[in-house]
Parts: structure tokens; sequence; C-alpha cells
């Protein structure tokens, strides 16, 4: 066995060689993950949600929108914000816009007018 000697200590060369290959073969790896959904609104929030937004009056669409989570709204849609009422409730819930369409309430994202969720109860 080959033995080698760092300063007054003895270390044998296999242990040497074996310890720096093993650092030596390490790897760091970093990912990051950019979320851009939100969470999903839970049954319990979107009935808190239905239950205290009053019923406005039908958007007009026109015919091409498909209304469904992430169809973005045409600006020619009157958006209205939640009322503040729904935060005391549901804290976490982001500045969501909404409109009604089809006896649904629909939320938007008023940044990217992406439909957020449809409620329909």
């Amino acid at each position: 066995m080959l033995i080698r000697r760092i300063g007054s200590i003895a270390i044998p060369l296999s242990l040497l060689c074996t310890t720096v290959t093993a650092a030596s073969a390490q790897t760091t790896s970093t990912t990051t993950t950019v979320e851009t959904r939100r969470d999903p609104i839970t049954p319990q929030q979107r009935t808190i949600i239905y239950r205290t937004v009053r019923r406005g009056p039908a958007a007009t669409l026109p015919p091409d929108v498909i209304v469904r989570r992430g169809t973005v709204i045409p600006p020619t849609v009157v958006l209205t914000p939640l009322p503040q009422a729904i935060y005391a409730d549901v804290p976490q819930l982001p500045a969501y816009k909404y409109f009604y369409v089809n006896n649904q309430l629909v939320l938007v994202d008023p940044v990217t007018s992406q439909v957020v969720d449809v409620i329909d109860q």
C-alpha cells in the first residue's frame, strides 16, 4: 500500500484518491421554476365570492369568445372590481375583476385579461 505524508499525517494514497475522486464527482444543479398560475380558488372560496358579489347586468361578449379558464377577455367587456367585503373572508385572493354572462360569475385577472375562474352556482 502506498502512503503519502502530508505534513505530520500519513494518509494511504488509495484513501486520498478516493476522497478526491468522490469530491470531484459531486455536482451542483439548480433549477428555477417560475410559476405563472395562481393557486386555484377552493370550493369554499368560490361560494363566498358568489354569495358576496351582487349580480350585475350581463356582459355582452363577441360571439367568438368562449368563456373558460385561460381565455383572454376583449377590452370591450366591462370588468368590475370585487367588493372589499370578500377580502375579509378570503384575504389571499388577488385583486380580480369580474363580469356576469349566462348566469355565470367570471373572474378575470385585470393585468392579463385572462379568465381565472368561472363560478356557476
